[in-house]
């Protein structure tokens, strides 16, 4: 249970904190319950995506969703994603990437990644009917996360537990807290009453396996950057995948 609310505590702003003290030494197993916060995080955003669709246009119930998302994860995912663009599209080198990643200013690469993302996330979203949309939201965060959390049982840190910007080293899953992770993941797809659908879950097993070669190839392992890039990415190539079957069938 310690894990479990060092998850919650680690990649959401609730403050699940008060509810007890978790030692350091569990956080360094948050990853295999990533999913199951991602229940979380996308019942709110569901959530205020329906509520919102009563009182707005579909587009402010949309982009209402995805402010609370971002409140309530204190924009972890995002900011990973901007280092992780950056050091990627700026570095020459294995240590340039990495010393490009660990810099706290944003660069070009990170700015027009961070938009790109969002408006895909928003034109996604808003172009689907708003039943819909909530469906995808509560499928792709759990399921995302779990396709990115294979990067740390596929791929080393890439760095000294010293040079930690989170001061936490992710160990890799165990056999039940991988079939924890995967069980979290999947189940929300059962929410697709047609089997159809299942297919876009294709597209960020697919994305993440790309994303590990790339990271092993460039930086020789992974980072907590790498893994919240790995997890938007995966969700906005399941996006992709969704809404084209959707408007294909």
């Amino acid at each position: 249970m310690k894990q479990i609310l060092a998850a919650f505590i680690f990649f959401t702003r609730l403050p699940f904190w008060r509810i007890a003290t978790v030692p350091n030494k569990y956080y360094a197993r948050v990853v295999a319950y990533w999913p199951l916060t991602g229940w979380l995080t996308a019942a709110a955003m569901a959530g205020t995506m329906y509520g919102a669709a009563f009182l707005w246009p579909a587009q402010v119930a949309v982009a209402l969703a995805i402010l609370v998302r971002v409140l309530l994860t204190g924009a972890l995912h995002e900011d990973g994603l901007s280092d992780f663009l950056d050091g990627f599209g700026g570095g020459a080198s294995p240590k340039q990437t990495l010393d490009i990643m660990k810099d706290s200013r944003t660069g070009s690469y990170g700015i027009v990644g961070l938009i790109l993302y969002f408006l895909l996330q928003f034109a996604v979203l808003s172009s689907l009917p708003i039943l819909v949309s909530c469906m995808v939201v509560l499928c792709a965060d759990p399921f995302c996360k779990f396709a990115a959390s294979m990067t740390i049982n596929v791929l080393p840190y890439a760095r000294s537990s010293e040079q930690s910007k989170s001061g936490v080293v992710y160990q890799a899953m165990r056999p039940f807290e991988l079939a924890f992770s995967a069980v979290s993941g999947i189940l929300p797809l059962l929410l697709f009453a047609s089997s159809e659908y299942w297919i876009a879950a294709l597209a960020p097993l697919l994305c993440s396996w790309f994303l590990i070669r790339w990271m092993k190839r460039r930086v020789g392992g992974y980072t907590g950057d790498c893994c919240g890039a790995s997890f938007l990415i995966c969700e906005g190539v399941f996006y992709l995948a969704f809404s084209a079957l959707y408007w294909l069938g």
